[in-house]
């Protein structure tokens, strides 16, 4: 039997699948570690759990230990600690080193979290990547600029997806940033060299050291678009066959890329560009399950439980790699301008055809605020077993739906 804690903030939708799935190991024992009382966790979920500890600053790595070394008092030695938000992947790395704990340590999990170490790692190991500076001053942000030239992306150092992530066309863009927010020794900038072409992600598990599973799909449009146009309904499409030339090139770099950041066992997303001359350059790379969807899309197109097989993963180190049998897409609905939603319209007139594809949505509900978050205010996924069928229905969704807000 193994003791696990699971370091979960705050239990909502899709943390809370996660830890639903490593309660239900069989030779798991499993706390949760929260920032919530325990009559908060749904009832089915509690009755699951050997134990609960309440702490009040989930990344103070200090309230874990404390938490992890009160839970041992109770239910044993913990001997596994777990998280999917990105945000906790350093303080969890030093709980794991303090405690003696197995697992993602504090040098590997700062270099997945610290975009700008990452990409000094990457570049140092051959690994395609954009030209970066980490900026503390106005005059190293104007610098690195007419050293590389525009457009820029400015991000900040310790992201997440892609928020507070946006593109800087020229001078004129630059000084109004500069003026706004200028960087500083405690308010550091990431600036990199805008990648052009297509975008996508690419998903996968190592154990040992060596990628035993992956998966790739592609964004339309790239999400630094989807940012600068919040009218744009947007597409992830997750084709069935990976194995042709155009997927060859990120499925060759991605190891040794995961292999320079310290990865020994895990999962990871990985973001990357394909350039118009063909070839690859990667974006950066997160220790996570993925957001957006695409964990839902890899159960549906795989027909698994990747969640399951996460847990699996993270408590035992073993994983056991599914076959592809479906292409799958989502399509991200977003309203145009503010306000609340008044009314969803087409999808009464889509084909039945496209409608029969349908594997699962969350509809824009009449009433509801329109989310200001790149995921949109709803969703429709997809999938069939031909590419083309499904690359076919999400052309039409995407233009065929739309949120009227009002």
């Amino acid at each position: 039997m193994v003791v696990a804690a699971f370091v979960a903030p705050y239990l909502l939708d899709a943390t809370t699948r996660f830890v639903e799935a490593a309660a239900s190991l069989p030779d798991v024992e499993l706390a949760v570690i929260t920032c919530e009382p325990g009559d908060r966790i749904p009832a089915e979920l509690r009755r699951s759990l050997a134990g609960h500890w309440r702490i009040d600053d989930p990344l103070d790595a200090g309230q874990i230990a404390g938490a992890v070394e009160g839970l041992g008092t109770q239910i044993g030695p913990v001997q596994r600690l777990l998280a999917v938000l990105e945000q906790l992947q350093v303080p969890l790395g030093q709980v794991r080193e303090h405690l003696g704990i197995p697992g993602i340590d504090v040098a590997t999990a700062h270099n997945f979290r610290d975009k700008a170490q990452m990409k000094s790692v990457l570049r140092a190991a051959g690994v395609p990547c954009a030209r970066h500076r980490l900026a503390d001053s106005a005059a190293a942000a104007a610098g690195f600029a007419a050293e590389v030239g525009f457009p820029l992306v400015v991000k900040p150092p310790a992201g997440a997806g892609a928020k507070s992530t946006f593109r800087l066309d020229d001078a004129d863009d630059l000084r109004v940033w500069l003026d706004a927010a200028p960087p500083a020794p405690d308010r550091l900038a990431l600036l990199e060299e805008f990648l052009t072409g297509e975008e996508g992600s690419y998903d996968s598990v190592m154990v040992g050291g060596q990628v035993v599973w992956d998966s790739v799909s592609g964004y339309l449009p790239t999400p630094l678009e989807v940012l600068r146009n919040p009218w744009i309904q947007w597409i992830v499409l997750m084709p069935r066959d990976i194995g042709g030339p155009e997927y060859a090139g990120i499925r060759a770099i991605a190891p040794t890329a995961l292999r320079a950041l310290g990865l020994h066992t895990g999962l990871t997303h990985l973001e990357w560009f394909r350039r118009p001359d063909g070839t690859v350059a990667v974006s950066e790379v997160a220790v996570r399950p993925p957001g957006g969807q695409i964990t839902s899309m890899l159960c549906y197109a795989h027909d698994f439980d990747l969640y399951s097989a996460w847990a699996q993963l993270m408590v035992h180190g073993t994983f056991a790699p599914p076959r592809r049998n479906w292409s799958v897409g989502t399509v991200f609905l977003r309203g145009q301008g503010t306000g609340h939603v008044a009314g969803v319209h087409g999808l009464d007139g889509m084909a039945p055809e496209v409608l029969s594809m349908v594997v699962e949505s969350r509809l824009p509900e009449r009433g509801q605020l329109s989310s200001s978050s790149y995921e949109g205010d709803g969703y429709i996924i997809v999938r069939h077993r031909d590419t083309a069928v499904v690359a076919d229905a999400l052309r039409r969704l995407v233009s065929g739906v739309r949120v009227e807000l009002g």
